[in-house]
């Protein structure tokens, strides 16, 4: 299996407990929706090798597994950081309104009142608000991801709809 072929579902954080049990921390907003996972691919060394689950408990946001094959602490240590992906088939379908990050990147950005925008480049998460990164002529636009800015999102015509704040535009334009 290929890492472009899939998703980073989330990552060992510790072993739990003795015999082989893994915390796992699960970067989804529906954690429930993995509970009869039967496996998982490792990325050990930049390779995704699959792991069977004998066991997996949902805790919130995450998730306590026992692999097939790791049966003590020590082995269980050596899985920490490792981050788990599933094939990016599996992800669960979702409206017009929500998206993976991933799937809109290189998607075109149309504001409801000035027409196309840009590329969708990439969205960050790393701080208390999530962005849309929009190259528009060597330009980056970023625009926050809220749901009073975002309109829909047409998987077939790869587009993004926005209603972006008055103004908005105009501070990267004008400058």
């Amino acid at each position: 299996m290929r890492a472009e072929d899939c998703f980073q579902l989330g990552y060992v954080t510790k072993p739990h407990g003795l015999k082989g049990e893994v915390s796992i921390f699960l970067d989804t907003d529906v954690p429930e929706y993995y509970q009869e996972m039967e496996s998982v691919f490792v990325q050990i060394e930049n390779k995704l090798v699959p792991f069977f689950i004998d066991n997996i408990e949902i805790r919130k946001d995450r998730a306590i597994v026992k692999f097939e094959g790791v049966d003590s602490l020590e082995d269980a240590e050596s899985m920490r950081g490792m981050g788990l992906y599933l094939p990016a088939d599996q992800l669960p379908p979702l409206d017009d309104k929500s998206f993976y990050y991933h799937e809109i990147e290189g998607f075109t950005a149309q504001d409801v009142h000035h027409g196309e925008i840009g590329v969708i480049n990439t969205v960050y998460s790393s701080g208390p608000q999530d962005l849309f990164s929009i190259l528009f002529n060597s330009k980056e636009i970023l625009v926050p991801v809220h749901d009073d800015i975002l309109v829909r999102i047409n998987r077939d015509e790869k587009k993004v709809v926005l209603s972006l704040p008055e103004g908005l535009l105009d501070l990267y334009l004008n400058e």
